[in-house]
């Protein structure tokens, strides 16, 4: 095993807060997504049953504080809300909705376990209180706001979101936006995970974090290396996390950034938790040592620093960009 001293000092910025509807916790689960292979994968993996919500809901929360307790390296967590699909009038879209988290939700479970957690609200700015929303969770604490363009069905490059990005700015809320192609929940226009898109929120001051280091997430093809290269260059408010580059569709980039130390101070850690770490990426390129002390570590946040670490790629902690920091 390695020697180094754990020291717990890291924050994940990614990491998924999954609820079933339950009394008036006001969230959605919708049949479609209760029955694809990953839900389902999902809800036998943490053995949480459907029928009895209230227990399940309790249960995701214990398995993953149990997880960031026995972490070497991981301390806190950013949990993720997720909002819904709204429409022209900015009213929620009951029915093109199939999957929502609501803020409340994700701000009551930081506040009964505020040592673990920080809230990563959601906000679509499509809905016509999207600006008093934020406000709203900025004074309950909110950390971040995480969008889901793909399945939440609005263009992050819309020009009609201004008054949403300067709010955000003037906040000094990071806004983490899913980059590439949406495959966990209902992706309807793959198009709008382009990270150039996220250009119009970079130009009026938000710190933008772009999910999985930008990572289009179909194996080999990686469209938006160039991309990510081209924005950290030219925005120092820009960041990405490396979230989910050790599964085996995303690893090409991971293996990619290897080789662009100097993007390394502006990739952030995260997991993607729920879903694996795997360390297919690390087989030929590792010596065996490391390659064992990888295998046999079986805390997800722990597993995915240690394969980072030891394939030379740099991270930072979500606490830089927290919004106290700073004048």
């Amino acid at each position: 095993m390695s020697s180094a001293v754990p020291n717990r000092s890291l924050i994940d910025c990614h990491v998924h807060l999954a609820a079933l509807p339950e009394g008036n916790n006001g969230c959605v689960i919708s049949p479609k997504v209760l029955k694809s292979w990953l839900f389902r994968f999902l809800l036998w993996k943490h053995g949480l049953q459907v029928r009895r919500p209230i227990e399940a809901n309790q249960k995701y929360v214990d398995d993953l504080l149990a997880e960031i307790r026995a972490s070497r390296y991981v301390g806190r967590a950013v949990l993720l809300g997720m909002d819904g699909v709204y429409d022209q009038e900015g009213r929620l879209d009951c029915e093109g909705t199939d999957f929502l988290v609501t803020n409340d939700y994700v701000l009551g479970v930081v506040w009964a376990y505020p040592k673990e957690f920080l809230a990563g609200v959601s906000i679509n700015p499509q809905r016509r209180d999207a600006i008093d929303e934020l406000e709203r969770c900025a004074d309950a604490g909110a950390a971040l706001v995480k969008v889901l363009p793909n399945a939440q069905q609005f263009d992050p490059a819309n020009r009609r979101y201004t008054a949403f990005y300067r709010a955000l700015a003037r906040r000094r809320i990071p806004l983490l936006s899913h980059v590439g192609y949406e495959f966990s929940l209902i992706g309807k226009d793959q198009s709008v995970g382009d990270p150039a898109k996220l250009r119009v929120a970079l130009d009026e001051g938000v710190t933008v974090i772009a999910a999985h280091a930008c990572s289009y997430g179909l194996m080999v093809y990686e469209p938006f290396h160039r991309t990510f290269l081209e924005l950290v260059r030219q925005y120092p408010n820009f960041y990405a996390d490396i979230s989910a580059l050790t599964l085996p569709n995303r690893f090409r980039m991971l293996l990619r950034l290897r080789r662009h130390p100097e993007t390394h101070d502006r990739l952030l850690f995260g997991t993607d938790y729920p879903l694996a770490v795997f360390h297919l990426a690390c087989w030929g390129r590792l010596g065996f040592r490391s390659l064992r002390e990888i295998i046999g570590t079986r805390n997800r946040f722990d597993r995915q620093y240690l394969i980072c670490k030891r394939l030379g790629l740099g991270f930072r902690s979500f606490d830089l960009l927290m919004p106290h920091r700073g004048g």
